[in-house]
C-alpha cells in the first residue's frame, strides 16, 4: 500500500489541476458523462453512455496497480489511465500515467500537445528534463516524493541514474493528451519522413538513417 504521504501527494496534484482554472479540455455540463467507447469522439470527448447503466467501477481503475510492461530498447514501460481505458473520466479534463524504468531506462524525449503534466518520483532516481520553444533546457535528478512540472507541448524525457528500479506517477490536465516520441516521429516507417529532411536536419547519412529507422522497424 502506497504511504500516506504519497497519497496525499497525488490527491494534491489533481486537486490543483482541476482548481487552476487552466484545463486544456472543455468544461463539463453534466456531473458524470462515462464515455461510450463505441462511438467516435468529439470536441468535448466521447458520447456519453446511459446514465442508468453507470456503476461504481467506471470511476475505478486498477491497471496501475501492476508494473507496465518494459520495452527493450528504452528497459522502460508505461501504463496510460487516458478515457481510451479510463472511461469515466470522460469530458472532466485530466488523466494519468505509471511509469517503470529499469536502471539506465528512459522514457524518451516526447511531447504531450494537449496537456501540461505533473510527474511524481515514488521509487527511484530520475533525471528530469524539459527543453523549451527557446532551446533552453531545465533539467534536474529528482528522489522520491518530488515532483517537476512539465508545461503543455514542451519535449521533455525521464531517465532513471540509480541502480534500483525508478517508478513514476504522472497526471495530466486533458482526457487525451496525445503523446508524440521525437525519435518515432522522424525515424519510424509510417509516415516515413524523406531521407533528404533527416540528413539536412542531423547531418547524418543514409546508412545511419536506416540504421536508426531498423530501431524502429
Amino acid at each position: 500500500m502506497a504511504p500516506a504521504s504519497s497519497i496525499l501527494l497525488l490527491s494534491t496534484m489533481i486537486i490543483a489541476f482541476l482548481a487552476s482554472g487552466v484545463l486544456s479540455d472543455p468544461d463539463p455540463l453534466q456531473d458524470f458523462c462515462v464515455a461510450d467507447l463505441t462511438a467516435s469522439p468529439g470536441v468535448n470527448g466521447f458520447p456519453c453512455r446511459n446514465a442508468s447503466s453507470v456503476t461504481v467501477e467506471d470511476f475505478i481503475y486498477r491497471e496501475m496497480v501492476n508494473p507496465a510492461n518494459i520495452t527493450a530498447m528504452n528497459r522502460a514501460g508505461a501504463v496510460f489511465g487516458t478515457v481510451l481505458r479510463f472511461p469515466g473520466i470522460n469530458t472532466l479534463g485530466l488523466s494519468m500515467a505509471r511509469l517503470d524504468l529499469l536502471p539506465e531506462g528512459i522514457i524518451a524525449p516526447h511531447t504531450h500537445p494537449r496537456a501540461t503534466e505533473m510527474v511524481y518520483v515514488e521509487e527511484g532516481s530520475v533525471y528530469a528534463a524539459i527543453v523549451t520553444a527557446d532551446n533552453r533546457l531545465f533539467a534536474q535528478v529528482l528522489s522520491r516524493g518530488e515532483v517537476m512540472v512539465i508545461p503543455r507541448g514542451l519535449i521533455h524525457w525521464q531517465m532513471n541514474v540509480g541502480r534500483n528500479n525508478a517508478k513514476i506517477i504522472a497526471a495530466l490536465n486533458s482526457q487525451l493528451a496525445g503523446t508524440q516520441f521525437v525519435g518515432r516521429s522522424m525515424f519510424g516507417s509510417s509516415p516515413q519522413v524523406p531521407d533528404e529532411v533527416l540528413e539536412k536536419t542531423f547531418f547524418i547519412d543514409n546508412t545511419t538513417i536506416n540504421q536508426v529507422r531498423s530501431v524502429f522497424a
